[in-house]
């Protein structure tokens, strides 16, 4: 039984169909899309590793030493994927506590490794894992606070309290089929780095960007099916299995999560660097809520056209993407606070920091390991086994996202709710607290900074 019996509020006839029209057409492109450059992309892969592997012969490549290291860091990501799953399941504090604590070690160990081994030629690299490492320990150790990072942890904890049937099973299952997919890409890239032409080069990066889009869409599929599995729960208070979800999902909605993850890769970027930017100003979020001026007037309709908590109403109202973020946000906007506890809320920067996390271990296993024994491939190689690690972790990390978009979503729309406890409204209350503690420190600085007014005779 769909959710579209619950139905929201109803739109005006013309525009919704004209909407509907517009969202099979592009569902149906981005649909077949997928399907075809999976298609050819296996294809490419195998040709690659045959043209490499087999019609090629270069005195210079060892596949045995090439891909011994590389597989077995995809290997070492799977299994730290699910281990970070079941850390997850048997305490939350303290994995989301862990996250934020070694992550940063983890980027600096990569970076310390690539300045001892590297030649200077590619030394720059290593500074650029040293910046990003800069970056999320002023992050994870200085920007997050307690009482932010508690708050997320109770609302992971609410919202994977009950979880729908079948779902870890789908995370499981999908773990496996990233590193499986993973793995067969592995052979493709060892047999364009046998033949060693530079017009190899663009064929890797083909076979990359192919890996990141594909993980992205497998992502997002498990974000939509459990969420909606897990809405039907805060809804109606009846669990439904996850699988059904996931068929569901896969039969109607498979287009709009391709859709979804193509913006949003290019759309949360941009507006996580306007917010940075809005608040190395020392404004708030809530100023950047007000403002209708230059990025802020970006940002703030740009989270209108794509969001991740659109997914929850593309699986559950068989909405378009774009449709579905604005109906989302617009709820969020509608309770006074909710928005900026959306924003403030860091569930992504966990799942975003578990990867990094398994992209860094993963980095390291396939590096250190090649450097050993054939020196000639292992900056590559390490940087490879970074790219594949993180994505398996943001596979893995999906079920949990899926829950907290759901859990909001949810609340946004009956916050009165008895499956709902006071935890947001006494988060937005002490919002509020600070806030004014932060206007009320901000107005004497800006007197302050004011020139005093002169007056000509």
């Amino acid at each position: 039984m769909e959710i579209e019996q619950i139905a929201a509020a109803p739109v005006a006839a013309n525009p919704a169909a004209q909407q509907t029209l517009t969202a099979r057409f592009f569902r149906c492109i981005f649909t077949t899309i997928f399907y075809l450059q999976l298609i050819l992309n296996s294809a490419f892969v195998v040709f690659l590793m045959l043209r490499g592997l087999v019609f090629t012969n270069s005195p210079n490549f060892h596949p045995k030493k090439w891909y011994t290291p590389l597989l077995s860091s995809v290997a070492v990501s799977g299994a730290l994927s699910l281990a970070w799953q079941c850390f997850l399941s048997c305490n939350i504090a303290a994995t989301v506590k862990a996250t934020f604590f070694l992550t940063p070690f983890l980027i600096f160990s990569i970076g310390i490794f690539q300045i001892v081994s590297t030649p200077n030629v590619v030394r720059w690299i290593s500074i650029v894992f040293f910046i990003v490492g800069l970056a999320h320990a002023a992050y994870c150790w200085l920007y997050v606070r307690g009482s932010q990072r508690n708050f997320t942890i109770t609302i992971m904890a609410r919202s994977t309290a009950l979880l729908p049937p079948r779902t870890r099973l789908i995370a499981v299952v999908s773990v496996i089929l990233s590193v499986f997919y993973s793995g067969f890409l592995v052979a493709g890239i060892g047999g364009a780095t046998a033949t060693r032409t530079r017009l190899d080069i663009l064929f890797i990066s083909i076979v990359m960007i192919n890996l990141a889009w594909t993980m992205q869409v497998l992502k997002n599929i498990q974000e939509v099916a459990i969420s909606k599995a897990r809405y039907v729960y805060f809804k109606r208070h009846e669990l439904m299995n996850a699988c059904d979800a996931l068929g569901a999902t896969m039969r109607n909605q498979l287009g709009n999560v391709c859709i979804g993850s193509t913006l949003l890769p290019i759309y949360v970027p941009i507006r996580c660097t306007i917010r940075t930017c809005n608040m190395m100003d020392d404004e708030s979020d809530r100023t950047m809520y007000a403002s209708n001026v230059d990025c802020c007037w970006i940002a703030n309709h740009l989270v209108l056209h794509g969001n991740r908590y659109g997914f929850v109403h593309v699986g559950a109202y068989n909405k378009s993407f774009v449709q579905a973020s604005t109906d989302t946000w617009q709820r969020f906007r509608a309770t006074v606070g909710l928005e900026e506890i959306i924003d403030s809320d860091i569930t992504s920067s966990v799942c975003f920091l578990s990867a990094i996390s398994i992209g860094a271990i993963s980095a390291l296993t396939a590096g250190i390991w090649e450097f050993y024994i054939h020196k000639d491939y292992y900056f590559q190689q390490t940087l490879y086994a970074f790219i594949i690690g993180y994505f398996v972790g943001r596979v893995a990390s999906a079920w949990l996202q899926g829950c907290v978009l759901a859990y909001y979503v949810a609340y946004s729309e009956d916050p009165q709710s008895d499956i709902f406890d006071d935890t947001i409204p006494k988060r937005i209350v002490r919002q509020n607290i600070e806030e004014q503690k932060r206007l009320a420190s901000y107005e004497p600085r800006r007197q302050e900074d004011e020139p005093e007014p002169t007056y000509a005779s």
